[in-house]
C-alpha cells in the first residue's frame, strides 16, 4: 500500500524529531500535515504544518501551473483571539537570531495566508511537482527544521 504524500511526510518527521521536545502528535490529511506537542486529544492552536495552499492566497500574479501546487511549511498560531496569536508569534520572534541559524532568511512572519486573525512564521514553495520522488523527504526535513528551531522557544 502506498502512503499519501502527507502520510509519508509524517512518517519521516516522526522519525527525525528529537524526543526531548515533548509528546509528539500529528495528523495527516489529503492537503497537509499538522504537528504539535502535548495532548493527543486535539491539536494545539500553536503548531507546525506543511500544507497545500491555494495560489489565490499568495502575493503573486502567476497562474497556478497545471498539475502543480504551492506548499506552505512552518509554524502557525491559530487561537480564536487574534491578540493571543500575535503574542505567540512575538514569543517566537524574540528568538529570531537563534532560528535564522537553522531556517535562514526564507521564513516570513505575519498574518496567516487566507486568515488575517492567525499568525505564521513560514515559507511557501511555489510550483511544486507532486510526482517529485524526494518531495516527502524534502518537506519533512524542512518541517523538522522549523520544529527544532521554534518549539524550544514556546
Amino acid at each position: 500500500m502506498q502512503l499519501h504524500l502527507f502520510e509519508q511526510v509524517g512518517e519521516v518527521v516522526r522519525a527525525m524529531v528529537p524526543d526531548d521536545l515533548g509528546a509528539y502528535q500529528q495528523r495527516a490529511h489529503r492537503r497537509g500535515l499538522k504537528v504539535w506537542f502535548g495532548s493527543a486529544d486535539k491539536p494545539r492552536r500553536d503548531h507546525f504544518e506543511a500544507q497545500i495552499i491555494a495560489y489565490r492566497h499568495l502575493d503573486t500574479d502567476e497562474p497556478q501551473p497545471e498539475g502543480r501546487f504551492a506548499m506552505e511549511i512552518g509554524f502557525h498560531a491559530e487561537f480564536p483571539d487574534p491578540s493571543e496569536n500575535q503574542k505567540t508569534l512575538n514569543k517566537v520572534l524574540k528568538a529570531k537570531k537563534s532560528y535564522t541559524k537553522v531556517l535562514g532568511k526564507s521564513p516570513e512572519a505575519g498574518e496567516f495566508l487566507g486568515n488575517s486573525d492567525w499568525r505564521r512564521l513560514s515559507e511557501v514553495w511555489m510550483d511544486i511537482d507532486p510526482n517529485e520522488p524526494d518531495l516527502a523527504f524534502e518537506v519533512a526535513s524542512r518541517l523538522v527544521d522549523y520544529i527544532e528551531s521554534v518549539q524550544p522557544n514556546l
